[in-house]
């Protein structure tokens, strides 16, 4: 056989992997469950909340971004593969580009440009999702403990702007500035769950947390034992739940429904267990629910976390 027919002979084999594989890729790209809507959120779910579409959006951003260096280096290895395979009439060794000053530092300097870039959006969009208003329209804090949650309502159900006269003992572990965030006359309702509990409409296990639709929500974050992780699905955000210090997010849920809720840390034995439910429903209905908590007796807080020092309560200054 000539060498040319033995060159082609040899590329046979080359060609028909690489058909297989990229027939294999779409495949596995076009047989997914995913719909034309769904495809362009990346695997995220419908965002239920107005500042959701902003971690979406850096979500998009970092996979174009990963996508363009991957098509890059795909492409790279690809031509490397086609045009430098050794062959049997081809035996000798590409060109190398050791020493090369300017490859070298390219290969340096684009790395740190995208990086810096994908640091400066995160920390652009991590300090407006951490912003809240000095006076939200509701206060929710949040009690996580094993195996399961409890919600303080801090809302003024009884209308009286006197009582309480005193921060109520359960929640004197939270700081003042943030106490400061809830209506005056916040004697509160409160609701708890355990693991075995489900939500009656669609059988999710867990106790619900509801919530009003367009209507700015504080929720205050407070341990009783050990880090848990507050994470609702479609927030599209999740923030830790730490003994002895309390964090706090804002949001405004713009979509009505009933969304899965879960902790998102390792904090036991049954950390799986540690589920829960957000009903988001009219203002008027959440207005309505309140009530309904007063009158099942269930008004004033549960201890929301670790008893803490006047000091240590508030020994961070910084407000937002």
């Amino acid at each position: 056989m000539s060498p040319n027919g033995s060159d082609r002979s040899s590329r046979r084999p080359v060609r028909r992997k690489l058909l297989q594989a990229l027939s294999a890729g779409a495949v596995l790209a076009t047989a997914t469950g995913c719909t034309s809507k769904d495809f362009p959120r990346l695997g995220l779910p419908t965002p239920a909340t107005e500042e959701a579409p902003r971690i979406l959006s850096l979500w998009q951003g970092s996979w174009a971004a990963a996508l363009a260096v991957g098509v890059l280096v795909w492409g790279l290895i690809l031509w490397s593969v086609i045009l430098h395979r050794r062959t049997r009439t081809r035996v000798e060794v590409p060109v190398q580009v050791r020493y090369n000053m300017p490859l070298e530092a390219l290969f340096t300097v684009v790395p740190i440009i995208i990086v810096s870039v994908l640091f400066y959006f995160t920390a652009r969009d991590e300090n407006a999702l951490l912003k809240t208003s000095k006076k939200p329209d509701h206060v929710v804090n949040v009690v996580g403990y094993q195996w399961s949650w409890g919600f303080n309502y801090m809302e003024n159900v009884d209308g009286n702007p006197a009582s309480p006269k005193a921060t109520p003992k359960e929640v004197a572990s939270i700081p003042d500035k943030m106490l400061a965030t809830a209506p005056k006359g916040a004697e509160g309702v409160y609701d708890t769950g355990t693991p075995g509990e489900r939500n009656p409409q669609n059988g999710n296990p867990g106790p619900t947390l509801w919530l009003p639709k367009g209507e700015s929500v504080e929720f205050i974050l407070t341990s009783r034992d050990v880090i848990h992780s507050f994470w609702v699905v479609p927030f599209l955000m999740k923030m830790d739940v730490i003994p002895g210090h309390a964090n706090r997010f804002e949001v405004t849920p713009n979509r009505e429904g009933t969304f899965k809720g879960k902790c998102a840390e390792l904090c036991g034995v049954d950390h799986s267990r540690m589920l829960f439910n957000v009903k988001v429903v009219s203002p008027e209905r959440y207005q309505q629910h309140l009530k309904d908590l007063a009158k099942k007796g269930q008004t004033g807080y549960i201890p929301a976390g670790i008893a803490q020092t006047d000091p240590a309560k508030n020994a961070e200054t910084k407000t937002q």
